[in-house]
């Protein structure tokens, strides 16, 4: 079984794949001090929630935004699974031809967004993934990786609204239930809920009118439910959709 990990600024998710099936994901907290033993205890617990143990793995590929990380997973990788590791970086074959300036410069997790993308969706396409930022990721008609949008994530800009606004309390990331909050908790939700569906529609739009009016957008990431149904211009929530891109990359190199 191969396993995916996708080591984002604050959670990681880890999908466990037999064959093209997905048989099991997780999401956890992301902590860049985690050692290569603290990461194989972790991965040991979650594989033993389907009976499964180190043994079972025949490969693990993995995608990080946390440099400290990749050597702990190399170590769980030698260590315990004793089964080869692929890191989504530069010389990896992806099959996506990169027309960033300095194709160094991308997010492994954006280059494997982009590869699920085109080959679940096909081209022209949008990836939005609402993570630490909120990433805008384009693919082009013929097929390639030409660049996108990067801004501030929605926990992030509401951990920083509650930091400079001493009379504001954190709210619960859900939906209120009209636009015009009669509370403050409300009208926070609302910003937060409308005016992020807002900056999503504004910047496809404006990637539709450079790429292709007929580009479907699609969300992933740990918020994408919360806002997505909200935008007029996301068609599709594919939360699995960077694993997916991590498992089609294994198979391209392996």
């Amino acid at each position: 079984m191969l396993l995916a990990v996708d080591v984002g600024n604050t959670q990681t998710m880890l999908g466990l794949y037999e064959g093209d099936r997905l048989a099991e994901s997780w999401r956890v907290a992301t902590e860049a001090e985690r050692t290569g033993d603290e990461v194989a205890a972790l991965v040991a617990r979650l594989l033993e929630l389907s009976d499964l143990g180190f043994e079972e793995l025949t490969g693990v590929v993995l995608s990080s935004t946390v440099p400290l990380l990749v050597r702990s997973y190399q170590e769980l990788a030698e260590r315990y699974a004793e089964a080869p590791l692929l890191v989504l970086g530069p010389g990896v074959k992806t099959g996506i031809p990169i027309l960033y300036d300095d194709p160094r410069e991308v997010g492994p997790d954006r280059i494997a967004n982009a590869v699920a993308a085109r080959e679940r969706y096909g081209a022209p396409c949008i990836v939005v993934d609402f993570g630490t930022s909120t990433n805008f990721d384009a693919v082009s008609t013929a097929g390639e990786y030409v660049g996108g949008v990067l801004a501030p994530g929605v926990e992030v800009s509401m951990d920083a609204l509650f930091l400079r606004a001493a009379r504001l309390t954190k709210v619960d990331f859900v939906a209120p239930q009209t636009v015009i909050g009669k509370t403050t908790a409300s009208a926070l939700q609302s910003g937060l809920v409308y005016g992020f569906a807002g900056q999503v529609d504004g910047i496809v739009r404006r990637m539709r009118e450079e790429l292709s009016d007929s580009a479907p957008a699609i969300a992933t990431g740990g918020l994408a439910d919360l806002i997505a149904p909200h935008s007029e211009t996301i068609e599709r929530v594919d939360p699995l959709l960077t694993l997916e891109g991590l498992r089609l990359v294994w198979h391209r190199n392996v």
